[in-house]
């Protein structure tokens, strides 16, 4: 089961090591939040506010290591 977490307030939440692997977090507000380890795997980011977010050793969406590509995950997907 993918968590559904369109639109959510997000804002500073402390996701480490946090399985959001296929989760909908299209247009959420995650600024700030700690995502130091998640695995983001095919997750949703579409128009995700991603600003100031902490992506240490983070597997992004596209199954890339943040730290591999500028410490970040695009939010296009």
């Amino acid at each position: 089961m993918y968590a559904e977490l369109f639109s959510t307030n997000l804002t500073g939440a402390d996701l480490r090591n946090a399985d959001l692997s296929g989760a909908y977090l299209t247009e959420a507000d995650l600024s700030g939040a700690d995502l130091s380890g998640a695995f983001m795997w095919d997750a949703h980011l579409y128009n995700a506010d991603l600003s100031n977010v902490i992506w240490s050793n983070t597997i992004c969406p596209d199954g890339t290591n943040s730290d591999d590509n500028g410490d970040t995950c695009e939010n296009n997907l």
